[in-house]
């Protein structure tokens, strides 16, 4: 993907902010070099190159499918992250992908939604999108490869959470490969199980069933012919992943009932 607003973006690699230690919302110590401002800054500038580029859906059922789950999840985050102006689009792509960015901008492809077949699963994924930004996971792989490598970590940082590694790569080209390899994909394997965890606590909280996490990656599983090495992957193994939601589904049950007692019943679609 080319980046337009390449300056900006290598202007605050070069610049580290003064570094902080903070706590994610699951208890992990984190490592922050950027001001949320900053990132939030640059998931606005990426998303909108994203939809300069790709072709996306103007208004009509599936925006509107989408925007209403991340309403609903949305919703039950702290206030600072109620009152951001979160943004939505259907990008036309037949890959069963979605994002979130920094900013609050949420992304899913037309492909998704022949993976994620009710609005219980969509939730699933883009509860764990949201998570990564509820976590502020870019900032900390940003800050985490400004350490290791240079300014153009930034971009690849955020070109991989679209595109993937090979998105990554193809920004931070010359010099990486090990650092990538060996000290970020772990560090990124932790970042993904932690956005399960809180992706699929946001669905319980907003009424859509929690269990249907499982069902999502199982779908995910068979859509996917093939798959990386789990050591060369920034996901964590498929199984292991089932395996992990499927022993958190029974606590988060209770909360699941609960949030419907006391009203959240979305009526999303599908």
């Amino acid at each position: 993907m080319r980046w337009k607003h390449l300056g900006v973006a290598v202007a605050l690699g070069a610049g580290l902010a003064a570094c902080a230690t903070t706590t994610s919302p699951t208890g992990r110590t984190q490592y922050m070099a950027y001001s949320d401002s900053q990132l939030n800054q640059m998931g606005a500038q990426a998303f909108a190159e994203m939809k300069s580029k790709q072709k996306t859906q103007t208004g009509g059922q599936q925006s509107a499918y989408v925007q209403c789950v991340v309403k609903a999840l949305v919703a039950q985050m702290p206030p600072r992250w109620r009152q951001q102006q979160w943004g939505t689009a259907v990008f036309v792509d037949d890959s069963p992908n979605a994002f979130a960015l920094p900013g609050g901008k949420v992304g899913v492809n037309t492909g998704m939604f022949t993976v994620a077949k009710n609005q219980d699963q969509l939730a699933g994924v883009v509860g764990h999108e949201i998570g990564h930004v509820f976590a502020r996971h870019t900032n900390e792989r940003v800050s985490r490869q400004s350490a290791t490598s240079t300014g153009l970590a930034v971009l690849g940082a955020l070109a991989g959470t679209r595109y993937g590694q090979t998105g990554s790569d193809l920004v931070t080209q010359g010099g990486g490969t090990l650092a990538q390899m060996g000290l970020l994909l772990p560090f990124s394997r932790t970042q993904e199980t932690e956005s399960d965890e809180i992706g699929q606590r946001l669905m319980a909280q907003a009424g859509f069933d929690p269990g249907q996490a499982v069902d999502l990656w199982q779908n995910m599983v068979a859509a996917s012919a093939d798959r990386s090495p789990e050591w060369l992957s920034t996901h964590p193994h498929p199984q292991d992943r089932v395996r992990a939601l499927e022993a958190r589904t029974p606590s988060l049950q209770p909360v699941y009932e609960a949030a419907r007692k006391a009203g959240h019943t979305p009526r999303c679609g599908s």
